[in-house]
């Protein structure tokens, strides 16, 4: 088979993948209960794996896995009854979003910090011992002299009075009796910002390399995953150091085609 041939037979998968998408997203949005729900269901299974992806970015913060995944669903499921079809948009450039946003959305509301039952004892005795202190002494006790009362470390008292504060939602007042601000508008959030975007470069980059030829696709992998100089994945896939030297530069010619459409 010649490169022609396979270019040809990826771009016709490409193409019927993005027509199948389109078919389902129409009937996911459609009047049709039964067709709607059908067509949703068949949605998030083919999306499933983007789901896990991102769902577990968020492990280690007091969620369990699947339950990431049912939240991320939830994500997914917004965007397909919210998504464009008009727009002509990539679908999952446009999902990525709001999947993040359930999740963060859920860790905001829920509160996934848990105060241990010690630390919550010793708040109570730490705020009992400094009632005590300002009436004997009349000022505010220190961090050191609290915990030297109730007979603890310094880091212990600090973290169990953190516990003891008040957790402020992003959807409260920033400037106190100021309406309008809110907390979550002034507290920049990069990190996920830049997540998102890094997702959707991939997402963007992975569906370009899928409509690439086997020997591209191939090359790519080996000098760009793999790490392989040119000689070694010419080695590795019989041609010349000069032919992989010529192919690279028709593949960042075709990846910036792709990537700024």
């Amino acid at each position: 088979m010649d490169v022609a041939t396979s270019t040809k037979e990826v771009k016709e998968g490409a193409d019927w993948d993005h027509a199948e998408n389109h078919r389902l997203l129409v009937l996911a949005q459609s009047e049709n209960q039964q067709e709607a729900e059908a067509a949703t269901e068949e949605l998030l299974l083919r999306n499933a794996g983007l789901v896990r992806s991102i769902a577990l970015r968020f492990r280690d913060r007091g969620v369990e896995a699947e339950d990431l995944i049912q939240i991320g669903t939830v994500g997914m499921i917004k965007a397909i009854r919210g998504f464009d079809i008009e727009m002509g948009t990539c679908f999952s450039t446009y999902a990525v979003p709001l999947i993040f946003g359930e999740l963060r959305r859920h860790m905001r509301d829920e509160g996934p910090i848990k105060v241990g039952r010690y630390y919550k004892k010793l708040g109570v005795s730490l705020m009992s011992a400094k009632s005590a202190f300002l009436v004997e002494e009349g000022r505010d006790p220190t961090i050191s002299e609290l915990a030297a009362r109730c007979h603890v470390s310094a880091e212990e008292a600090a973290m169990a009075l953190e516990s003891m504060s008040p957790i402020l939602s992003l959807s409260d007042s920033a400037f106190g009796e100021e309406e309008g601000v809110e907390l979550g508008s002034v507290i920049p959030d990069e990190e996920s910002s830049h997540e998102i975007d890094r997702l959707c470069d991939r997402i963007a980059l992975g569906q370009a390399v899928s409509k690439m030829p086997p020997l591209w696709q191939k090359l790519v992998m080996l000098r760009f995953y793999r790490n392989r100089t040119q000689q070694q994945t010419a080695d590795a896939l019989g041609v010349t150091q000069v032919k992989i030297s010529r192919e690279e530069k028709k593949i960042l010619d075709f990846l910036r085609k792709e990537l700024l459409q």
